[in-house]
């Protein structure tokens, strides 16, 4: 009995740990798309968004968040996988085709890297960013209303220079999971 319930408190203990430490989002997410070939999970957790993006390319994948035209001012985070570690850029979207590291444009790198992997042919990245992270290079992402969300991913090749094979944007109310 008393190992039970040893077993039963050390189990509530490394719950609670992975709770805090946000790895609960690698394993389970309270929305799912599927935006052609890309695979996009996330979920709502107080004042951050977790995020897992997959798409079939050993090289970079994107998501940006609420750009007014193409590209621009949008809060993109793209990465990749090398070697088993990821390489995560907080980005803002300077021109309608062209877009810089926050930190470069004044602004900070507001993201945390949960983990990542790069699988036969897919790329999966997955980050926590705040909803309003005060930074006015990422905006205000407001999970009950529409929020416009760019997708992209790039070629085989681990640079975040290289242009993209594929982009979509979608609008998506973020607390529903609804896709307009």
């Amino acid at each position: 009995m008393v190992v039970r319930q040893g077993i039963v408190l050390l189990v509530s203990v490394l719950a609670c740990c992975l709770f805090f430490s946000g790895a609960t989002f690698a394993s389970s997410y309270q929305h799912s798309l599927q935006i052609d070939q890309m695979r996009f999970d996330w979920s709502i957790d107080g004042a951050n968004l977790a995020v897992r993006i997959a798409a079939p390319t050993t090289g970079w994948v994107a998501v940006g968040f609420n750009p007014t035209d193409m590209m621009k001012d949008a809060n993109i985070i793209i990465g990749y996988v090398k070697n088993g570690k990821v390489e995560i850029s907080d980005d803002f979207g300077t021109r309608v085709t062209q877009h810089s590291s926050d930190e470069k444009k004044g602004g900070a790198s507001n993201v945390t890297v949960v983990g990542g992997s790069e699988s036969g042919a897919t790329t999966t990245l997955e980050f926590i960013i705040p909803l309003n992270s005060g930074d006015a290079n990422d905006g205000i992402i407001d999970p009950q209303a529409d929020t416009k969300v760019m997708f992209a991913y790039g070629p085989d090749r681990d640079s975040m220079k290289m242009k993209h094979t594929f982009a979509k944007t979608v609008t998506i109310n973020l607390g529903s999971g609804a896709m307009q």
